[in-house]
């Protein structure tokens, strides 16, 4: 079935106050809102349209009847995934333990309708890449049932060769046909942009800041800048001092919602463990660690497999020895972190240099040189390996999200 419209259908039950500013900016955004006011009316409503995807509920008003909504948009086969709006005291009184649908999210007071979009936005994307694409499903100018991968790069340590990694896995990718879009989200010392011989490149920042100025809502695929290669490069922001408009929980939402776009999102983390990183680390389908064969690389990539054990994301983890070709063995590397080698980068000396210096990548460069190799037989990795399972470990399911 498709809709009239062809968008995915959203069932709004909300008060009258919030209706409109949230209908506005679902509509302005790609979605097909429908308002209903009550679980009746919802009800019928979920005869009719089987293209509905998510229900935003509002449990202040009449809880009752909020309980009752939940209930039609679960009944049978649906499992239409229930986005929560509740005041902060309700929310210290629901009983977050009791059985509830994996896919719910709750979302507190006072909230923008903004944050409202963000998150029906991600939850549509894992409802489209959960039921797959079937004669029930709905068509939409942007396919919501593509899903690209999402490959962050990232050691808390520094200086390992993180945005080398970044840039020429990206090159290599695209040489393989494929659509790939690199953010740099090193909000500190983030030089992808200028390592392709990239000035003034946009950021999210500046779109952002453009958009509460009246702007246009612009995805990370149409804010994003093309480099001679090919490759979509789009930096979340050009200064590290002005950063407070990159909401980690939105950057996240709009990583995800890039995968509709695009076969593989690359994201060059910077070193730590802020929010923003963690947010994407979740959202990660694979997680890429540079190391080189020096001590502190290798205590640090140490430490990262600890953390990454205690967060549920051991199994994304793929250790990337960077300048394999000298210092500590690749047998010790793999024994210390407990980690295989995904492929081994050699030191490309000068050559790397100068291809910096240059601006271009190493594919554009020297596409027959041993380490543009290296990074194509990465390439083919990340393309033919299959996504690891998360473990039912999600960026927002049932987070609470402060507005």
């Amino acid at each position: 079935m498709t809709t009239a419209l062809g968008r995915p259908a959203i069932a709004l039950l909300l008060p009258p106050a919030e209706r409109t500013p949230v209908t506005d900016e679902l509509r302005r955004a790609g979605f097909d809102p429908i308002t209903v006011v009550d679980s009746h009316e919802l009800e019928a409503l979920l005869v009719t349209r089987r293209d509905v995807r998510v229900g935003v509920l509002d449990v202040d008003g009449d809880p009752d009847d909020a309980a009752e909504a939940w209930t039609h948009l679960h009944k049978g086969s649906r499992g239409i995934a229930a986005l929560l709006v509740v005041n902060p005291a309700t929310l210290d009184r629901l009983d977050l333990a009791a059985p509830g649908h994996e896919d719910d999210e709750y979302l507190t007071r006072p909230y923008s309708a903004e944050s409202i979009r963000w998150r029906v936005e991600a939850m549509v994307i894992r409802a489209s890449t959960a039921a797959g694409v079937s004669g029930d499903t709905y068509v939409t100018d942007g396919d919501w049932s593509h899903r690209g991968q999402l490959v962050a790069v990232f050691n808390p340590k520094g200086g390992v060769g993180k945005t080398t990694v970044s840039v020429n896995l990206a090159a290599a990718l695209v040489a393989r046909g494929k659509r790939v879009l690199l953010v740099d989200a090193d909000t500190v010392t983030g030089h992808v942009p200028s390592s392709l011989g990239m000035d003034a490149v946009p950021s999210v920042t500046d779109s952002w800041r453009d958009e509460l100025d009246g702007g246009p809502v612009l995805s990370f695929d149409e804010q994003a800048s093309t480099h001679s290669s090919g490759l979509k490069i789009l930096p979340l922001t050009s200064s590290p001092i002005h950063t407070e408009i990159l909401d980690p929980e939105r950057v996240a939402a709009a990583i995800i919602a890039a995968r509709r776009t695009t076969d593989i999102v690359i994201v060059d983390l910077h070193p730590s463990y802020s929010p923003l990183n963690r947010a994407v680390l979740d959202a990660a389908d694979r997680i890429l660690l540079p190391v080189t064969p020096d001590l502190p690389a290798i205590r640090a990539a140490v430490k990262l497999v600890d953390v990454a054990e205690e967060l549920g994301l051991r199994d994304r983890l793929g250790l990337v020895i960077n300048r394999a070709n000298s210092g500590v063995s690749v047998a010790d590397l793999e024994k210390t972190t407990g980690l295989p080698a995904i492929a081994l980068i050699r030191s490309g000396g000068m050559l790397m240099v100068r291809a910096v210096n240059e601006g271009r990548t190493l594919v554009e460069m020297a596409p027959k040189e041993k380490i543009t190799g290296d990074f194509l037989a990465l390439a083919d990795t990340v393309i033919g390996v299959a996504v690891p399972s998360k473990s039912g470990l999600r960026l927002f399911g049932r987070q609470v999200a402060r507005a």
